[in-house]
């Protein structure tokens, strides 16, 4: 380790993730490492003539964030092609898709993204069928919730604007990340973004076999490109599980930027659609789920995979699915004490059983929650569904990260980005102080976490998500230097005006990789 320090930090509140408490202090920094944490002043020993010393009065000094579930597929079709967002007409749609065609190769789909869904309303495939013929073009939406395409688009990848889901324009995906003049530069810019933002690492779904996006990440890896530690799953989409690829993926990827971190796939889906698979039938219909779910499947699959050693993260909605992936992880290898040896997670845990919530704590099995999920809500509108939906009597266990919390399980964040885009100061006035955007009357503030705590599962829990508490996660002497500085002290600001820090720095691997100082 280097003698002197090469970045000094000076701040009125650093925060460790090893104690929940800040305090006033120094946090040195020298070869891509946490030379020294520790209250007060930097000692001058530290200090040479080469060192840059930072004095942040009273932001907040924090271990960097992981976003354990994020999709940059998703984000990059949302993307990709031509930008539609100013278009007033189907016409100008069409025209500015034209233009963009003209531009690549004739063998190529023409794609393009952002036309607003209250301006346009495309009718039928004739006017894409005219214009672009045999060569598939997709035009999605903003937020890719719906699309306008052709038939040639339709009998190529298999899905309709009916059905214009991930899970079903998955197909397109190659044509995208293998894209290397839009997919490299995009991929940068979204590391920017993510930087901005304090994340530091992502546990990234979705790069499997059908596309090279691999091989992207290790040219980038090899070449010190890298300003995101990508931990990637596979989440095997419209074909089997493929153990053999995990293996290749973790023997293949060993190195500080890139792991391979298993395996995800979804169980059930929204309460509000009645796709939540729920323990007890829905209010008004006689059913507990409205989608049809392989659960001799997901169970077979978590097993084999537990056996090779990999992690597996299930997505559950609804407290029926909860406990059947805590009924399948209960199959699973178990250490003496009865914890997982492979750290599963669950992804989401929208609406849970308490009793659950127990179990999976002395499971060990890990919670991968979405703090910011009431962002894209309304205080109203919710109430509302869950009311029709489940009865407000059962929603009080929605969104419960606290019994999750007190129950002992292990906590970590993500935002299943595009749906959400990370903003930890965003969450904390969400799931600390139970806002919806609106503000107003909190919801459920029984079932919301304090600030450390969120923290903690930002940063510590992230890391152990991945499997790098003993590298990441934490500010200690000897770890990573990956950090974030909020604009602010995060534990002075009053939680309703959270929303009002950004992040003014941040460091990957020792290195300032964004700064607004």
């Amino acid at each position: 380790m280097a003698d002197f320090a090469e970045i000094v930090l000076q701040s009125d509140c650093i925060f460790t993730a090893a104690s929940p408490q800040p305090f006033a202090g120094h946090v040195a920094v020298a070869e891509g490492r946490l030379l020294a944490v520790g209250e007060g002043p930097c000692p001058d020993a530290l200090i040479g003539g080469g060192t840059q010393v930072l004095e942040l009065g009273s932001r907040t000094v924090c271990p960097g964030f992981s976003d354990v579930h994020c999709f940059f597929t998703g984000y990059a079709v949302g993307l990709a092609g031509a930008d539609l967002s100013t278009a007033v007409s189907c016409e100008e749609a069409v025209g500015l898709a034209k233009a963009h065609a003209s531009l690549i190769p004739a063998d190529r789909p023409v794609l393009g993204h952002g036309w607003d869904s209250a301006k346009l309303s495309p009718q039928g495939t004739q006017a894409l069928d005219d214009a672009f013929g045999d060569r598939p073009a997709v035009l999605f939406a903003q937020g890719c919730e719906t699309c306008w395409m052709n038939r040639a688009a339709m009998d190529r990848y298999q899905f309709t604007p009916e059905t214009c889901w991930p899970e079903s324009y998955w197909r397109l995906l190659p044509d995208v990340l293998d894209d290397r003049a839009f997919i490299v530069p995009e991929f940068k810019r979204y590391m920017k973004m993510m930087n901005s933002r304090g994340v530091t690492s992502v546990k990234e779904m979705g790069f499997d076999r059908f596309c090279r996006f691999p091989d992207l990440l290790e040219e980038l890896e090899r070449a010190g490109e890298l300003t995101l530690r990508v931990n990637f799953m596979s989440q095997s989409v419209g074909h089997p599980m493929d153990l053999e690829f995990g293996k290749e993926m973790r023997d293949r990827f060993q190195g500080d930027f890139v792991r391979f971190s298993g395996y995800n796939q979804m169980t059930d889906g929204s309460i509000s659609q009645l796709c939540g698979e729920l323990k007890e039938p829905y209010r008004y219909a006689d059913t507990t789920c409205a989608q049809p779910i392989d659960w001799e499947q997901l169970a077979a699959d978590a097993r084999a995979a537990d056996a090779e050693g990999f992690r597996f993260s299930l997505h559950a909605q609804g407290d029926g699915a909860v406990a059947k992936v805590l009924d399948i992880y209960e199959t699973c290898r178990r250490n003496g004490d009865g914890r997982l040896v492979n750290r599963h997670a669950i992804t989401d845990l929208e609406f849970t059983d308490p009793a659950d919530l127990e179990r999976m704590g002395r499971l060990g099995a890990v919670a991968e929650v979405y703090p910011q999920i009431q962002s894209i809500a309304d205080r109203a509108g919710k109430l509302a569904m869950i009311e029709e939906k489940i009865g407000l009597d059962r929603g009080r266990y929605y969104w419960n990260r606290r019994k999750m919390a007190d129950s002992g399980v292990p906590l970590s964040c993500g935002t299943d980005l595009p749906l959400l885009i990370d903003d930890i100061p965003q969450s904390v006035y969400h799931a600390v102080g139970g806002y919806f955007p609106e503000g107003g009357q909190p919801f459920n503030p029984q079932n919301t976490l304090t600030v450390a705590e969120l923290l903690t599962a930002w940063t510590l829990g992230g890391a152990y998500d991945l499997l790098r508490e003993e590298e990441l996660g934490t500010l200690e002497a000897g770890k990573k230097a990956d950090i974030a500085v909020l604009s602010g002290d995060i534990f002075a600001t009053p939680v309703e005006r959270a929303r009002e820090l950004t992040v003014d720095l941040t460091l990957v691997d020792g290195r300032i990789v964004h700064s607004t100082l």
